[in-house]
């Protein structure tokens, strides 16, 4: 049996280092290639602002995430998610750093998500 997940983030902006969060992850799991329909959907405070070019991309404002769970509330269920499952990425490097910052924000000696994960890769621009 195979596990795959397709996975993505919406951010504050484009730099983890700069303080930039995650506000949403959104991932579909599929068996085999099949969808199963047990998606992992989440949207999250992340105590700063937006910034405005991050807004006009996905629309997501500090507003709406006003009421949202913080990343510490829902890592637990994150990580069991994905579990061992292989993700697909559209852009892994970003979104696995921005993971692995998270992660690391809330215990330096956090696995990064490449461990915690059977692979991760990067399908490439030219494929969409």
């Amino acid at each position: 049996m195979s596990r795959q997940i397709l996975l993505d983030t919406e951010t504050t902006g484009l730099e983890p280092e700069q303080g930039h969060r995650i506000i949403e992850i959104g991932c579909v799991e599929m068996i085999d290639r099949r969808l199963t329909g047990n998606n992992f959907h989440q949207y999250l405070q992340p105590d700063r602002e937006i910034d405005s070019a991050a807004v006009e991309v996905h629309g997501i404002t500090n507003e709406f995430l006003a009421d949202k769970p913080r990343f510490a509330d829902i890592v637990r269920d994150f990580v069991d998610y994905v579990q061992g499952a292989e993700l697909i990425i559209h852009n892994a490097p970003f979104d696995v750093g921005f993971l692995n910052h998270e992660l690391r924000r809330l215990d330096e000696e956090a696995e990064l998500v490449s461990r915690i994960v059977a692979m991760s890769f990067c399908v490439p621009r030219s494929w969409v």
